[in-house]
């Protein structure tokens, strides 16, 4: 592989890191409110569901923008973490509609739900380019797995995915 290759690809990462910082922090946070209020769609299913808090919603996003902030980018932080938090509440919604209960397993949602929305909200200050957007959907579910079965094995999470 090349250096270059190599360069880019930590460059994107390190890019993405209020992303991932925002989609993780939730889980550290264990808020009690949650951010649906309890309140059901109009199918009778809960919005979100419990596991989506304010606490978890507020932890992200400070936590995602706080790391653009340090890198020099706050607005493209605070898009991105907003993004990533906003996305994956899309993902839990759609989960809900499908019958699904919280914690349950969807695969491709779970790993890119975040980080459709993240790409979609900083597209609004700068359009990422194809090969950040092929590098990150490659790369995030390898990293979304890893960093879920390390918060699995440190009782952090119920299930490991």
């Amino acid at each position: 592989m090349n250096p270059l290759d190599i360069f880019q690809i930590a460059l994107t990462l390190y890019g993405f890191l209020p992303v991932y910082l925002a989609n993780a922090t939730p889980i550290l946070t264990k808020g009690k409110i949650p951010l649906d209020m309890g309140y059901n769609f109009i199918d009778g299913k809960r919005l979100f569901g419990q596991n989506k808090t304010l606490r978890g919603f507020a932890g992200g996003l400070a936590a995602g923008t706080l790391v653009g902030i340090l890198q020099g980018w706050p607005l493209r932080g605070f898009l991105l973490s907003l993004g990533a938090l906003l996305g994956d509440l899309g993902g839990a919604f759609l989960k809900r509609r499908l019958g699904m209960k919280p914690g349950a397993s969807l695969p491709v949602v779970d790993q890119l739900d975040f980080v459709g929305g993240a790409f979609l909200l900083v597209s609004l200050i700068n359009t990422p380019t194809f090969t950040e957007v092929l590098l990150i959907t490659i790369l995030t579910p390898i990293i979304h797995l890893s960093t879920n079965i390390a918060a699995y094995l440190l009782n952090l999470k119920k299930e490991p995915w």
